[in-house]
């Protein structure tokens, strides 16, 4: 059994208790023990642990040196879309040098599994070649047992919860089609669902501005989550409005709650669109009101204003419908992309708060970090005059419907008040990245990188413009102990005797993001030493290749 101690740090437990100076002992992929300074010497004299069937002298234990870092559980990102980029960069970069040891994937109703039927993986993940096959793209795997079992092969340096999205789900047994269940084709949905939970999934999760959730109705959605909570599952939602129709999303989630008993959250809280920014205090005491009933767990929010998805999320709802190959398809034909391009242009948005993502084709990229505005100004069009839709109408079909954008439609006092919630945890609704390889060409939201540095400085006072809200004790909390207990996750998010040790160690005044808009590939700073599961993953700037994360079991 391998043994590590770090030593000189000042320990921040994730419990809320105040920092203490202390030496932390882990054998294997346990915490050993705490060993509160000065008692701690480092003598021949002093063993491992009394429990130690092969007790060794501290000083003959190879040591982390965390003079002047704090010493904390790792950090869990509650929303995360990692599901098979932990198959392509299994040492999880962008993940790994802001702390985080576990995320709670599948959200949004889109998730890794199941695959079966007309379903598809989103556009990003279809386009990238995954082990366990001829080496052409496209996934390798169908079910939640065969997508372990390529986890395990590659061996993530990360924890990861796996959810089953509902959107996944659905399109595996009715397709794309707007069109409501049908009582054989909902009772084939409960059948995969309770199979899927039964080989490791944690809950169901849900995207209903999305495809094809959007075509279900609450009655589906209350039936499958009915199965996740007979088997003491969770729900996750990203509700059917996050802006216009924002409070009656909550109540269906309220009612789905009360009809299923399900332990349920509230995803990536926000109120979309200046016009809603006033309904912020109303969302926030009907979210207040039933977490104090015990109706929500609470919710999660990346330290960001503006939101990150798929750019043809603005499509008119009859041209999304049949997904990204109908898509395509119509935007083929003249005509119907010209009546696309028309409706886009009708939208009451404004295209100056629209940046774009992520491209994909050659001819797109001069396109990444830039505002639709933008776009049009700088571009000589072969039409008479370039408006928002047939901007967007040439990038998408370009791209083949695969780029990503950057909707700028929060509030700075919005986020101030969600966050002074104690209810509200991280969660940085991005899939992991890398500057290099393959993930490496994409141009992500900064949320990717920066959720765990800017999180912590917004709740401590470290961002101009934001006021301090808790202590560093209570940040820490929040970003550890509280989602794992939220979740059900054992013996993790605390630095305790018996725990698992997945640990960080980092500078608290340096700790901060490197990322913007415009340049979104950056590691954090001040992050030194990352342990999951007793295993030192990075250290330092440097990833080691040492992996030992897992795929958690729901107990």
């Amino acid at each position: 059994m391998s043994s590590v101690l770090i030593r000189n740090g000042l320990v921040v437990d994730g419990t809320g208790r105040a920092a203490f100076p202390a030496d932390v002992l882990v054998e294997g992929d346990r915490i050993a023990d705490i060993l509160p300074r000065p008692a701690s010497p480092v003598s021949p004299g002093c063993p491992v642990s009394p429990a130690s069937p092969d007790p060794k002298p501290l000083s003959q234990i190879p040591a982390i040196d965390a003079t002047g870092c704090l010493v904390t559980p790792g950090f869990i990102d509650a929303h995360a879309h990692s599901d098979t980029y932990l198959l392509i960069e299994p040492d999880a970069p962008s993940k790994l040098s802001q702390g985080i040891t576990t995320e709670i994937n599948g959200q949004c109703g889109g998730s890794a599994v199941p695959r079966y039927g007309a379903a598809r993986l989103s556009s990003d993940w279809a386009s990238m070649t995954y082990p366990g096959g001829d080496g052409t793209p496209g996934p390798t795997w169908r079910s939640m047992a065969e997508y372990r079992a390529l986890l395990d092969q590659v061996r993530p340096a990360i924890n990861t919860v796996q959810f089953v999205g509902h959107n996944t789900l659905r399109s595996s047994v009715i397709g794309y089609d707007a069109v409501r269940a049908t009582p054989e084709t909902l009772r084939a949905m409960e059948n995969l669902l309770a199979r899927e939970l039964d080989d490791g999934g944690w809950g169901l999760t849900t995207g209903l501005v999305y495809q094809p959730g959007k075509y279900s109705d609450a009655a589906e959605v209350t039936a499958l989550a009915r199965v996740a909570a007979a088997r003491g599952g969770y729900y996750a939602t990203h509700m059917r409005s996050e802006g216009d129709a924002i409070l009656e999303a909550i109540d269906e989630v309220l009612d789905l709650v009360r009809a299923t008993g399900i332990r349920a959250e509230i995803s990536h809280l926000k109120t979309s669109g200046r016009r809603n920014w006033g309904k912020i205090d109303d969302v926030l005491a009907k979210i207040e009101r039933a977490v104090g009933a015990g109706e929500l767990l609470g919710s999660d929010r990346y330290p960001y204003c503006a939101a990150g998805t798929d750019l043809d999320v603005v499509f008119p709802d009859w041209a999304g419908e049949g997904g990204v190959a109908a898509e395509i398809e119509r935007l083929k034909d003249p005509a119907t992309r010209a009546r696309i391009a028309a409706e886009i242009d009708a939208q009451d948005r404004d295209w100056s708060a629209v940046m774009i993502g992520g491209t994909w084709a050659e001819a797109t990229r001069a396109c990444s970090g830039k505002s639709i505005n933008e776009i049009m100004g700088g571009r000589a069009s072969p039409r008479a005059a370039a408006t928002p839709g047939t901007i967007i109408c040439d990038i998408l079909a370009a791209d083949a419907c695969r780029t990503g954008a950057f909707f700028f439609g929060m509030s700075e006092e919005n986020l101030q008040k969600i966050l002074e919630r104690p209810w509200i945890v991280p969660g940085s609704d991005a899939s992991l990245r890398a500057p290099w390889g393959p993930l490496g060409k994409d141009h992500p939201h900064p949320r990717a990188y920066g959720t765990m540095p800017r999180f912590f400085r917004l709740l401590t006072g470290g961002v101009e413009g934001h006021a301090r809200i808790c202590s560093r004790e209570e940040a820490i909390r929040r970003m550890t102990s509280v989602p794992a207990a939220r979740f059900g996750i054992r013996d993790r998010g605390v630095v305790k005797p018996g725990a698992y040790a997945d640990l960080a160690v980092w500078q608290e005044a340096n700790f901060r993001e490197n990322v913007t808009y415009m340049s979104p590939h950056a590691f954090a700073s001040g992050m030194e030493a990352v342990l999951v599961n007793g295993v030192l993953s990075y250290r330092s700037g440097t990833f080691t290749g040492s992996r030992q994360g897992k795929f958690l079991e729901r107990i």
